[in-house]
């Protein structure tokens, strides 16, 4: 490949990296969406902790949200 075509392919490389690049942030109008409840990381905390004593409960192990094996200590 000759100079010039390198250069060509670099420079379009570089502007299409450049052109994707958006406005960060979030417009005044789209705060109420991300206001809601349901948009929170735990929505429902009493539910959440309802559902991991029932966890702990059944496989009689404390942290199991995610974890491979029983309460054993088997994989």
């Amino acid at each position: 490949m000759s100079h010039v075509k390198l250069k060509l392919c670099a420079a379009l490389i570089g502007v299409s990296v450049l052109s994707g690049c958006t406005s960060i942030g979030v417009k005044p109008w789209e705060r109420d969406l991300l206001a809601k409840k349901a948009m929170q990381p735990n929505a429902y905390p009493i539910e959440t902790a309802a559902d991991e004593h029932t966890y702990f409960s059944k496989e009689a192990a404390s942290g199991g949200q995610g974890f491979g094996g029983g309460g054993c200590g088997c994989n």
